[in-house]
């Protein structure tokens, strides 16, 4: 997904819900997040993009809740729960990600393999 600013952003998304696993008080998405408005875009893994400062998930704990609800490692995450997390600093992310009064998270997010499949499925249906 290529971004130039002033000019509207074009995305192909998934909706992912995770169901969060209550161990005690804690409540255990099982999956970590990168990026953010106030972090250095150019060392972000997971964009072909050196200015993109969208937040992005960097680990998943293997069998943990968001593994199983399929979420991946490099999928950019575009809302959570209706909020827009397009232009978030890291800590807004994580904290919109771990309200303790929300036992469900619903993600729109986005993946290479999926433009990337919408792409070829664009090319191989010839336009009549």
């Amino acid at each position: 997904m290529s971004f130039v600013p002033g000019q509207p952003v074009t995305a192909v998304v998934q909706r992912i819900e995770i169901q969060k696993l209550r161990e005690g008080e804690n409540l255990i998405l099982g999956f970590s997040i990168g990026g953010g408005i106030d972090q250095d875009p150019g060392q972000n893994p997971f964009s072909e993009d050196k200015s993109d400062k969208g937040i992005y998930v960097t680990r998943i704990t293997p069998g943990g809740p968001a593994e199983v609800a399929g979420l991946r490692i490099g999928d950019k995450i575009m809302q959570v729960n209706g909020w827009d997390m397009t232009m978030v600093t890291h800590d807004q992310a994580r904290k919109k990600l771990t309200k303790k009064r929300e036992d469900v998270v619903r993600l729109l997010i986005t993946r290479k393999s999926l433009e990337e499949a919408v792409k070829h499925s664009k090319g191989s249906h010839p336009r009549q």
